[in-house]
């Protein structure tokens, strides 16, 4: 029974990925489509997922899951100072959200803007934590509350996956710039807003290949 059920999830897994190359490529790939892509007759897609809207809703839970695990990976060193936290967070949410921000406007139709920022709750709940801390040391100055403040970026990072989308932003450079954006609207200086995104930067590139390391 146990082996049965691990079968399933990895092939419910296994066609989650397979859906969401598909959709990257194609948003408009049938359900058709997504079965030949995984190489499964149809009936297996809907044996895991009953509709198409069920598919798109599964892979957004998914993508916030790994964003929420990103962004709380980010900004786990408590001593770290708060805009350096915060550009760190940033930057690894990005990261990973790239990757879904195609994703966005699918899910928007199937689980609609609502649905997704209340999904996205315990990434702002953290952000709130770190901008308290970063306007009780004085690095943040804003005239909005922490949770507001929380709110208008993640605006902000919705507004710019979607000028990436637009071919208005270079995706190449929309990590640093987005985790530049949020520190102004914070109220941080652009020259240590700047400086605070190299830290962030350096310290992502030196724990990589640790990480990388212990993974193998």
């Amino acid at each position: 029974m146990t082996a049965l059920t691990s079968r399933a999830h990895a092939n419910r897994r296994r066609i989650m990925d397979i859906a969401l190359a598909e959709l990257l490529r194609h948003p408009d790939a049938t359900m058709d489509q997504i079965a030949r892509a995984a190489g499964v007759v149809r009936r297996t897609v809907y044996g895991h997922f009953p509709s198409r809207e069920a598919l798109i809703t599964a892979l957004t839970d998914a993508a916030v899951e790994d964003v929420t695990t990103a962004f709380a990976d980010g900004a786990a060193d408590p001593s770290e100072p708060a805009d350096v936290a915060l550009a760190r967070a940033t930057l690894a949410t990005w990261a990973c959200a790239d990757r879904y921000r195609l994703l966005v406007s699918l899910a928007q139709s199937s689980v609609t803007d609502a649905g997704i920022r209340a999904r996205l709750e315990p990434v702002r709940s953290r952000a709130t934590t770190i901008l308290n801390r970063g306007l009780e040391a004085g690095l943040f100055r804003s005239p909005l509350t922490p949770r507001a403040l929380a709110h208008v970026h993640e605006h902000a990072l919705f507004g710019l996956m979607q000028a990436v989308n637009d071919g208005d932003l270079d995706a190449a450079v929309a990590g640093p710039a987005a985790a530049e954006t949020v520190l102004a609207a914070s109220g941080v200086p652009a020259e240590r807003a700047a400086e605070a995104v190299r830290t962030a930067e350096e310290s992502r590139r030196a724990q990589a290949p640790a990480g990388a390391a212990a993974a193998g």
